[in-house]
């Protein structure tokens, strides 16, 4: 009986051993396999190069060629990353006209959202990334005159961004008529072609006031001043800039690791530095 309790035990034992290596090798497996895959993705990025074209809105500008392109090459310096800045509206015409343009950003969600429906844009790529404010500026020199939104219309010339294809001057527009005084301000009216332009009349005198994004006056906080953030509920929506990929790009794969920094802390980071909110 002794003998067959030795054996039994025994048994119990190669069995317990044979379990513990099993369940190691497993570990050892996963381990592994998790590893590699890691390393893979990384080979990825890594690997990436070639060129890659941003169309962005005029007010993200000097974000990216100061900041985010500088810090994006840095990491990824295979990835030559080149920018064209204007109003939404006319880098969405260029890529209906099929422009060698890789990623949209955006200052509205009207421009993106066209582009989708034509089917230009990749759908899962879209992702609304930032937001921002509309203000009343005016040159330092004449800030003084003013003091509220409700006296532009006592401005001798008003600068606002071209509201056919200028979000701000979209947003513009939608405040002044909220505030029912578009119509008292149409023979003052001065239309840029993009948010900067707008920004540069009021500082050099050009406009007496003008209304652009935070963020933009922030740019020239030295030259203008800031009358006034637009009222609450002047607005249907929020200033949200959408990004996404071209279907059509040439570097989707690029364009992908682009889109992916712009969506970490440290990018991020600068936005914020910037003026803007991050969704």
């Amino acid at each position: 009986m002794k003998r067959w309790k030795l054996v039994l035990m025994a048994v119990v034992a190669v069995g317990a051993t044979t379990a513990l290596v099993a369940c190691a090798g497993k570990a050892g497996k996963d381990k592994a396999e998790k590893s590699e895959t890691a390393a893979s993705t990384n080979a990825g990025a890594s690997n990436a190069k070639g060129q890659l074209t941003l169309g962005a809105a005029a007010s993200l500008e000097k974000v990216f060629t100061d900041k985010i392109i500088p810090m994006f090459n840095e990491k990824y310096p295979d990835i030559k990353v080149t920018g064209t800045y204007d109003s939404s509206g006319k880098i969405q015409a260029q890529i209906e006209e099929g422009a060698k343009i890789d990623v949209f950003f955006s200052a509205a969600t009207k421009q993106m959202d066209e582009l989708d429906k034509k089917g230009l844009m990749d759908t899962a790529s879209i992702h609304p990334m930032l937001e921002n404010k509309l203000v009343m500026i005016a040159a330092k020199d004449k800030a003084e005159q003013f003091t509220s939104f409700e006296q532009i219309a006592n401005a001798k010339k008003v600068a606002i961004g071209d509201p056919k294809s200028v979000p701000a001057g979209a947003y513009a527009k939608e405040v002044l008529e909220s505030m029912e005084i578009w119509d008292a301000v149409q023979d003052k009216l001065s239309l840029g072609s993009n948010v900067t332009e707008v920004l540069n009349w009021v500082a050099d005198g050009s406009a007496s006031v003008g209304l652009v994004y935070a963020t933009d006056a922030k740019k020239l906080a030295d030259k203008v001043s800031v009358i006034e953030e637009a009222p609450e509920g002047t607005l249907k929506e929020k200033i949200v800039y959408p990004i996404g990929i071209v279907k059509n790009s040439d570097n989707a794969a690029a364009a992908k690791i682009f889109v992916d920094f712009l969506k970490t802390d440290a990018a991020k980071q600068v936005f914020v530095d910037s003026g803007f909110t991050v969704e």
